[in-house]
């Protein structure tokens, strides 16, 4: 006992050693992101601050969402593992329906010795989960529009007042406009709010002796694209250019890509095409609201520095999924299109030797828990259903997984298969993707086929060409065997 007694004080003091050498992790979520960003390749995007953390660390090309609509995404992110496991297919259901006792990502750092706190958007708005933080989660509150007469348009959504007579009277109209410009500073808005508290809790857990995971998640560019006017005055409307796909894809089921309906919540815009001068409209206020993020993003970075944390910390950023502007003539996410399932992430990691590269490996947010988990030393759960990047930071161009997977469902409609679900498979070359009877996967009522080779916009459909039956063939088998026979040898 003696000498246990005399061994304790240096055990003690291993174990601290062991924890303040832990990184901290800052995890960074932005809402409706799609990968067009300057450290992308789109030099038209004024995003600096995004892309300063790609030249600290590395840019994911090809990272590919579960389900592209919020909340299916990020719980799947968020407890590592996919749809048909949390039963999250819509915006309505808590993970914690069907998985009561998993370990979130926050949770699991939280059990192993890290001080958990989120802000902003994590989870789904309504649909937080206590059990993932060390302290109550929490978002600022704030104006959705800063010009009153916005703010009264707005209103009518939760008045049920009529628009004032106009063809297009139905409830979808009634929010506010889907876009404003208004001289005001940034903590007009809720971003700015929560950049100003995370700054302030930066500050706070600098002083703590426990490593910090801090989750702060960002509204925008999310409809409706509110920014203050500086971050519109970026961008020259006239060299906006729009989709050049402004079409359904050639020979796809009517249901596989919708015209959008979230955007037509918003006051002034029709039911049917969206003209040009409204579609470069709305994408001039998309570009200026990812510029008012990424200018709050900034902030954090420049907190990071002055506390010279920067070199203990992990910096993820990550967008819940991927969004249309335009393209196939449709507008917001709910699909299984690239365009939509493609979404940006960005890992910095201090230290690391291929720090500015970028890597076209396909990688899956159910990958996110694993390879954080690994980065800081903690254990994996038996219950993620992802795979650890880690090793592509010394490697990005090694071989990985075969094949990334996504899913959404649909009403069957006119196929008389009752309730559908679209599961989709991107390989390194196609984009393949089964529409199945939810009730009898058996049933298969429809197959989408895209080359990426000849056709990255997936405009032709090709899976109906006899020439493609072979390649079908092996692509149904290869779904069908789903994501543990696509992980990396």
């Amino acid at each position: 006992m003696r000498i246990l007694l005399r061994f304790l004080p240096c055990l003690f003091a291993v174990a601290l050693v062991h924890a303040a050498a832990r990184p901290n992790i800052l995890f960074l979520a932005v809402d409706d992101l799609r990968p067009e960003l300057a450290c992308y390749g789109r030099d038209y995007i004024k995003s600096p601050n995004l892309d300063r953390i790609a030249r600290a660390g590395m840019v994911f090309d090809r990272a590919y969402c579960q389900q592209a609509v919020c909340s299916p995404s990020r719980s799947s992110l968020m407890t590592g593992t996919r749809p048909d496991t949390t039963k999250v297919w819509d915006l309505v259901t808590h993970f914690r329906a069907a998985l009561p006792h998993v370990a979130t990502l926050g949770q699991h750092f939280k059990a192993n010795g890290y001080f958990v706190q989120g802000m902003g958007k994590i989870y789904h708005g309504g649909y937080d989960d206590p059990q993932t933080w060390s302290v109550p989660w929490q978002t600022p509150r704030a104006v959705k529009y800063a010009l009153p007469e916005n703010r009264t348009l707005d209103q009518r959504q939760y008045e049920g007042e009529p628009d004032g007579g106009g063809t297009r009277n139905t409830r979808k109209n009634l929010r506010g406009p889907a876009y404003e410009s208004a001289d005001v500073p940034d903590d007009t808005f809720q971003d700015g709010k929560v950049a100003e508290l995370a700054i302030e809790t930066l500050r706070e857990l600098s002083q703590r002796k426990e490593p910090f995971f801090l989750a702060v998640g960002f509204i925008k560019p999310h409809l409706p694209f509110v920014a203050p006017k500086k971050y519109w005055d970026l961008y020259d409307p006239a060299k906006i250019q729009l989709a050049p796909n402004k079409f359904r894809p050639q020979g796809a089921p009517d249901y596989a890509i919708l015209p959008g309906g979230e955007l037509r919540n918003y006051h002034g815009i029709p039911a049917d095409s969206v003209p040009d001068d409204l579609a470069r409209q709305l994408k001039h206020g998309y570009y200026a609201a990812v510029s008012y993020m990424d200018a709050q993003v900034g902030k954090l970075l420049d907190e990071l520095d002055r506390l010279n944390l920067r070199e203990h910390t992990i910096v993820l950023l990550w967008g819940d999924h991927g969004w249309k502007l335009g393209e196939h003539d449709a507008w917001c996410k709910h699909s299984n299109c690239e365009d939509d399932v493609n979404a940006p992430l960005i890992l910095s990691v201090p230290g690391m030797k291929n720090a500015g590269q970028r890597t076209k490996a396909l990688v899956e947010f159910v990958d996110i828990y694993p390879t954080l988990s690994e980065l800081a030393g903690l254990p994996l759960p038996p219950h993620l259903e992802g795979t650890s990047f880690k090793p592509l930071l010394d490697d990005p161009n090694r071989p990985w997984k075969t094949a990334a997977f996504s899913q959404y469902p649909r009403p069957g409609g006119r196929t008389g298969a009752g309730q559908l679900m679209g599961y989709s498979m991107r390989t390194d070359r196609y984009r393949f993707t089964a529409w199945m009877a939810r009730a009898d996967p058996t049933m298969v009522v429809a197959q989408e086929l895209y080359d990426h080779q000849t056709d990255p916009q997936e405009n032709q459909n090709i899976a109906g060409q006899p020439e493609n039956a072979a390649l079908v063939k092996a692509l149904t088998a290869s779904l069908n065997a789903g994501w543990k026979a696509a992980r990396p040898k």
